[in-house]
């Protein structure tokens, strides 16, 4: 869902200066499973780092921004990942492999990616954050069913492939972080999306005027294809 994480294993004292976008998450990530996301300050984060805070900020607007890590370069991604997908593979089913692939982590990153998850969808402080961003998650999903079916984006049936892919995703994101270390997410996220494609699959596609007219997540009008 947030995209490839970073790992790192190095202890924070005696680390040299940070001076990327990685190491500025991992080290945030220590301290956070040490102290807890909201008892953590950007000035312990920078100062643990040994920059400033004017340094802080070149990377990451702010603390919560950091927890998203390159969060636009993983929806691009994303976006690369459906546009590459075969125009004869059935919609649900290029869904299911494009998420299940977005969501695919090496081994040694997926104690990291679990512990960003468990962030994003557990601290109350970030849950406003997440909501801006899963929208922009979810408009994705929204245009590439609109493509398939041939339907604005401001139809029925395209908004609701975004928001129920979205909500099978997080949903198989809320077992694999309750479940034993070595779930396997992949399997998780195949079996709840391909459920919901099951779902999607059986009911009739709407009637292209359906919506047409209605304006989109962004506020912009539809209008035919």
């Amino acid at each position: 869902m947030a995209g490839r994480g970073s790992g790192g294993r190095q202890a924070v004292m005696g680390r040299p200066k940070a001076t990327s976008r990685a190491a500025l998450e991992r080290l945030a990530f220590e301290l956070f499973a040490r102290k807890g996301f909201d008892e953590t300050t950007v000035d312990d984060i920078a100062g643990a780092a040994g920059i400033g805070r004017r340094t802080f900020f070149r990377y990451f607007q702010s603390k919560n921004d950091l927890v998203w890590g390159d969060f636009e370069g993983h929806l691009q991604r994303f976006r690369e990942l459906l546009a590459g997908t075969d125009p004869r593979t059935p919609m649900m089913t290029a869904l299911r492999g494009a998420v299940v692939e977005f969501n695919r982590f090496d081994p040694e990153d997926v104690p990291w990616h679990r512990q960003r998850m468990r962030l994003i969808l557990r601290v109350p402080t970030l849950q406003a954050d997440a909501t801006l961003r899963y929208a922009s998650w979810r408009r994705i999903v929204r245009d590439f069913a609109a493509e398939r079916s041939g339907l604005p984006p401001s139809a029925m049936f395209p908004r609701l492939a975004g928001y129920t892919v979205l909500a099978a995703a997080i949903a198989a994101y809320e077992h694999w972080l309750a479940a034993e270390p070595d779930t396997e997410l992949s399997a998780l996220l195949d079996e709840a999306i391909r459920r919901t494609g099951e779902g999607l699959a059986s009911a009739d596609l709407p009637d292209h005027r359906v919506g047409d007219e209605l304006p989109d997540e962004d506020g912009r009008g539809g209008g035919a294809p």
